[in-house]
């Protein structure tokens, strides 16, 4: 059992979650969160964090037949939307005509002016990907007015000084930029979770050097840990995400 599968078993034993007894992180289990937060006098954050967990736990109900002991149930080290970002490792586009449905589906979900513009998965994706990963699991997160637009990550949430693990980093790149989430880094290149790269959902090596910004989200939580330091080895470099 994940984490999240035990988070959403207890809400439910205790009448917080209504939503798909899948294990995903999502809006359900956000909502059911904040209202388990506020009946228990804590802070409204929507986040699985240790008083939260704590609460979960010490509260009994004869539903909850979940047997998992305490070190198996801590907060995870990754923040919730690089969890969900992680569910679609290996997604690709479609060349040609045809979309992939599911990436036509953020931008439906989206709505407003990106329904109607994202037309085919051709056009660049990493900034529809990484709004996706927010708006699901931070719902009161303020987003980037065009969040398509790589670079105007740069003015979203608040600014870090370094890296932490789920961080929002911008990059640079020949007529235009890249958005994607920190993973870790080695002595030359960060490396990224984001959309987009190599046509594709993937962990990728970006050039420190072309880094514009590192960004959190506002109702995220504080950044755990700092830098994560990972080897080259195995993980393909990333010149350009166009």
């Amino acid at each position: 059992m994940t984490f999240d599968e035990w988070v959403i078993s207890r809400l439910r034993a205790h009448g917080f979650y209504s939503g798909v007894g899948d294990g995903v992180p999502g809006r359900a289990m956000i909502e059911g969160l904040r209202q388990f937060q506020a009946a228990e006098k804590l802070p409204v954050t929507g986040m699985a964090n240790e008083a939260t967990v704590t609460a979960l736990r010490r509260i009994g109900n004869s539903r909850d037949v979940v047997s998992i002991s305490a070190m198996e149930i801590k907060p995870p080290a990754e923040p919730i939307w690089m969890r969900e970002a992680r569910r679609f490792m290996g997604l690709k586009e479609i060349a040609g005509p045809t979309s992939n449905s599911t990436i036509m589906g953020w931008a439906k979900k989206a709505g407003g002016w990106i329904a109607s513009y994202y037309t085919n998965d051709d056009i660049p994706w990493c900034g529809l990907f990484i709004h996706n990963v927010i708006a699901t699991t931070l719902p009161s997160e303020l987003l980037p007015r065009n969040p398509l637009g790589a670079l105007e990550w740069n003015k979203f949430g608040t600014a870090l000084s370094s890296p932490a693990l789920g961080a929002i980093v911008t990059f640079v790149r020949s007529g235009g930029g890249h958005v994607g989430l920190y993973v870790g880094e080695d002595a030359t290149h960060y490396h990224i979770l984001g959309g987009n790269q190599s046509n594709s959902v993937s962990i990728t090596r970006i050039e420190k050097g072309r880094m514009a910004a590192i960004r959190w989200p506002k109702t995220g939580g504080e950044p755990k840990g700092g830098r994560v330091k990972l080897t080259s080895a195995g993980v393909p470099v990333s010149k350009n995400e166009a």
